[in-house]
Order: structure tokens, then C-alpha cells, then sequence
């Protein structure tokens, strides 16, 4: 067994970054990315066992640093505390939230990481804890090539893997190609398998019961700042067969721009589409939030930004547009609980406007998504933008959401954050600690 050399740290300290691609209006990205990006999935799980919220982040090793490490750590739901996070990983050369990991936990309570790689330089690496339910100790399994980690549970206790890896290159960077991979145990995987290559593409997936589940863009002329298109697939037989959300089978790999997986054709009407969150309604039928915009770069070229709901009824896809904002990466999650849909995100107006985030905020529907009203503002009068609001597998209602912010424009400290999943409450993580465990600080009371 090749143990994992682990350490805590003293405080939940998340990384800040900027991409570096600058326009008139800012960075394409950047800011408080230690919940970067929408394609890491999950980054949390509840564990009804031990009661307890298990996370990974991106975080760094003081303000003034831009250095990442991998992070993980737990809410103690019971007892209202954190323990010192756990650094799984870190490598003084990288700054990139990019190789951030996701998170699950299997059926005897190990908790697993799956830290992203990154293009051709960096592989992904995979880690288990030792004991269940414990983050301090893990095994470090061998490496592989996947970028973009989203890791499902078979129901016979196996792993399911969606991920990304980079080929070739042009002018525009390498293509990134979608693929699948299952193991029995975690150890021992499959060959990788192709689900799309036609230029470029990121995706966004979820699972409940049976049914895997993806949607995403491409890229044309292999063009990341020109995605469009929306393109969804999905699986009830691990892999062996792929189909529309109608049952059509799809011919694997997909391998151009004009296949039955296409949902939207953004590119006729000259928009790009950002995927956020995938989950589903009472019935099992998908539910995609992404953000439509009209341009790739920041500013106001590209309102408005629409959070677009895109909901499969069993008989057709319907489309409706739920809030705008001022950033194609203000990231938020989608939630369903029974008639009652909602969003936390950063749709409010924000700190550093046409950067990266906002002032969160929740919306509510009750008409399966055809209409939308703002419930509540979550954050009000931040210093800096709040980005990123990610939702646990199995969340709890305590910790529905959890993200970072920071200062789009500038290096600042990043804070981590979590919200009740009505918005009313929001805590604070602790920048430094003292202690083996504490208490976050309940930050705000939401405002109507």
C-alpha cells in the first residue's frame, strides 16, 4: 500500500487565481476558486452514518500565497464544528484550481478523492482513507490520465468515472475529448471509453437510481472561448448503451457537431452555453442548469447571461430562463426537493462587477421550472464576490451549499462559506484556527 503523507493545516484558507486571459472588462476568470469548476463532481458528501458533511476544496497555504493544495475536512452536524482540514496534496509549483478533486464515499464509509490532472502535465491521482469516516490517514493509489473527475456509485458498490483528456494541439490548445471508465473496487478500471470528440467539449453529469446522465458543449474549430451548443446523453446499463432522454440509442463515440444528443443549437443563434449543475425531477427526468451568454470574454458584450433551465417532461424539452448576471462563470446549483425547485448561486448584483461571482442568492419554482421568483438574498454588502456555490451529494439542509469568495481583480484571502439550503443562515469557515475544532461564524441573516 503506498500511503498518502498528510498534514493539518491551520485554518480553512481557499486559493485564489486568475486564469490570466485579460480583456477590456478583467480576467476570463478569477478570484476565490477553492470550489472551482462546475465540472468536479461532487465536491461533498452527507454521510447520514456519522452525520457529517465530508468536502474537498482547493485551498493554499497562506493569504499571500498562490500555491494549491488539495483539502479535505468534515461539518460535525451534531456537534455545530470543523476539524483542522487535512492537506491530501501539494505541489509548491502548482497555483491551478483546475487540478482541484472531487469526493465520494463508498459503502463501508471510506472517503475517496479523485484530485483532477491537467492537460498532459499533470495525471490525476486517486487517494482512500484508511478508516471509514476518517480523514486522517489515506492510501494513494496508482496514477491515471483524467482531467475533470465525476465519479458515480454502481449499484453493486462499484465506480463509475466521466472525465476528460486532452489530445493533440492547434492554435486554438489541445481538443478535450469525453470518455468513461468503471472499476469494480477502485483499483482495477476498464479501458477508457470515447462518448464525444468533435472539436472540443466540457460536460456536467448526475446520477440517481439507475440512470447516469450528462450534458455538454462543443467547441467549434476547438475553440474554448466559442462553446455552444447543449448536447445531453445518458446510461441505465453502466455504459453498455447510451441514449437520448427519450430512449434513442446514440452511435458511441459521438463524432460530429450534428448528432441525436443535441438539445440546443446554441451556434445558430450565435450563443455560448456554460453548464452549472444536472439532477433530476421526481420522476427521474433530467434537469440542467447551465448559463446562455453572447459573448466568450467578460463585460457587457455578453448579457445578458441567462440561468437557463433546461427540463426533460418525459415527452419534450422545455426551456426557461430563471435569472441573469454579469459573469459567464457565476456558477450555482440546482435543488429538488418534491414540487419545490431551487437555486443557489451568484446571481445578485456583485462586489467586483463583470468578475467572476456576486452576492449569492436563492430562487424558487414551483411549476416543474416554467416560472421563477428570487426567494431571498444570501449574502448582502460582501467586500468581494462569492463564486462557485456547489451542492453536496446527498445534502444535508444544515450545509446545502458551500463556496469561496474573493476579489476578482486583485490577491486577496479567499474564505469558505456554506448556506442552510433555505438561505436563511450562512457560516463563515475559519481562516485560522487554534484549536483541533471549532465553531464556524454565522456571518449574515439573509436579507428579503
Amino acid at each position: 500500500m503506498n500511503s498518502a503523507p498528510v498534514s493539518t493545516a491551520d485554518g480553512y484558507r481557499g486559493i485564489w487565481y486568475a486564469l490570466g486571459f485579460k480583456f477590456e472588462y478583467g480576467d476570463k476568470y478569477s478570484g476565490g476558486l477553492g470550489t472551482y469548476t462546475a465540472n468536479h463532481v461532487p465536491m461533498a458528501e452527507y454521510a447520514p452514518a456519522v452525520n457529517k458533511t465530508f468536502f474537498t476544496y482547493g485551498g493554499t497555504p497562506a493569504a499571500d500565497k498562490r500555491e494549491l493544495a488539495i483539502m479535505v475536512s468534515y461539518y460535525d452536524h451534531a456537534k455545530g464544528v470543523v476539524p483542522r482540514p487535512i492537506t491530501l496534496h501539494f505541489d509548491p509549483k502548482v497555483d491551478d484550481p483546475h487540478d482541484n478533486a472531487s469526493l465520494r464515499i463508498d459503502g463501508e464509509g471510506h472517503i475517496w478523492v479523485f484530485k483532477s490532472g491537467r492537460n498532459f502535465s499533470r495525471p490525476g491521482l486517486i487517494f482512500r482513507s484508511l478508516k471509514p469516516y476518517d480523514i486522517s490517514a489515506f492510501e494513494r493509489l496508482p496514477e491515471q490520465e483524467f482531467t475533470y473527475p465525476q465519479v458515480w456509485r454502481q449499484p453493486d458498490g462499484g465506480w463509475f468515472l466521466l472525465f476528460t483528456k486532452y489530445f493533440g494541439g492547434s492554435s486554438n490548445g489541445p481538443e478535450r475529448k469525453l470518455f468513461w471508465k468503471t472499476s469494480p473496487d477502485g483499483r482495477t478500471w476498464s479501458e477508457d471509453h470515447l462518448l464525444a470528440g468533435f472539436g472540443g467539449h466540457y460536460q456536467t453529469s448526475g446520477r440517481q437510481g439507475g440512470k447516469v446522465a450528462t450534458f455538454f458543449n462543443y467547441h467549434p474549430d476547438n475553440n474554448v472561448d466559442r462553446r455552444t451548443n447543449l448536447y445531453y446523453a445518458q446510461t441505465l446499463d453502466e455504459g453498455k448503451t447510451w441514449t437520448t432522454a427519450d430512449g434513442v440509442p446514440l452511435a458511441l463515440p459521438l463524432e460530429s457537431r450534428d448528432n441525436a444528443a443535441l438539445v440546443l443549437d446554441l451556434q445558430a443563434e450565435g450563443k455560448f452555453m456554460y453548464s452549472c449543475d444536472l439532477t433530476f425531477d421526481a420522476k427521474n427526468n433530467p434537469i440542467l442548469l447551465c448559463i446562455v451568454s453572447r459573448a466568450g470574454e467578460p463585460g457587457p458584450k455578453g448579457d445578458p447571461r441567462e440561468w437557463t433551465v433546461l427540463h426533460w417532461t418525459g415527452a419534450k424539452w422545455e426551456r426557461h430562463v430563471v435569472a441573469v448576471s454579469d459573469h459567464n462563470y457565476d456558477m450555482g446549483s440546482l435543488y429538488v426537493n418534491g414540487d419545490e425547485w431551487r437555486i443557489i448561486g451568484p446571481t445578485g448584483g456583485a462586489p467586483q462587477k463583470w468578475g467572476t461571482g456576486g452576492e449569492m442568492e436563492t430562487w424558487t419554482s414551483r411549476d416543474e421550472g416554467r416560472t421563477w421568483r428570487k426567494e431571498r438574498a444570501v449574502t448582502a454588502g460582501s467586500d468581494f464576490n462569492h463564486s462557485y456555490a456547489r451542492r453536496p451529494l446527498n445534502a444535508h439542509p444544515d450545509f446545502a451549499a458551500f463556496w469561496a469568495d474573493g476579489h476578482p481583480e486583485r490577491l486577496t484571502k479567499s474564505h469558505l462559506y456554506f448556506t442552510n439550503l433555505t438561505g436563511t443562515r450562512v457560516w463563515r469557515l475559519p481562516y485560522d484556527m487554534t484549536g483541533d475544532f471549532a465553531r464556524p461564524e454565522e456571518v449574515a441573516t439573509s436579507v428579503k
